[in-house]
């Protein structure tokens, strides 16, 4: 069977790994890189001025059928992420990924079965999925 990516993945942030292998360091850095890509989209705004946020109470009718929500719902978010400001947030996330992956190898979690398990619960739960 063919080696699975994210399996590829955590076998490279394992062996990567050197210097903050314990699971403390670990969970310190993945705190600061969820910190880093909050502020890499901030910068898109407020620095950039690519995107902007344009965010108020969400409306919808009250007799909306449950499963058209996400018809009236918005995201806050208008224009479109410049190259550059793209790059930065691509990097931030990816740093992300590493720590969560090097979390997920000291405590022997298998990323592309949660991602799988994960995959399962939303699909069964449709538009029921409360997240």
């Amino acid at each position: 069977m063919a080696e699975r990516c994210l399996d590829r993945f955590q076998a490279v942030v394992d062996e990567c790994l050197l210097r903050h292998r314990s699971i403390l360091d670990i969970m310190t850095k993945q705190a600061e890189a969820a910190a880093r890509i909050n502020r890499a989209v901030a910068k898109t705004v407020t620095e950039c001025g690519c995107l902007k946020i344009e965010a108020g109470r969400q409306s919808y009718p009250p007799d909306a059928d449950y499963g058209r929500l996400r018809e009236f719902v918005a995201s806050h978010v208008a224009g479109e992420m410049c190259d550059p400001c793209r790059e930065v947030l691509y990097r931030e996330i990816g740093h992300g990924l590493f720590y969560l992956a090097a979390l997920a190898n000291v405590l022997g979690v298998d990323l592309e079965e949660v991602l799988a398990r994960e995959h399962k619960t939303v699909v069964a739960l449709g538009k029921f999925n409360l997240t």
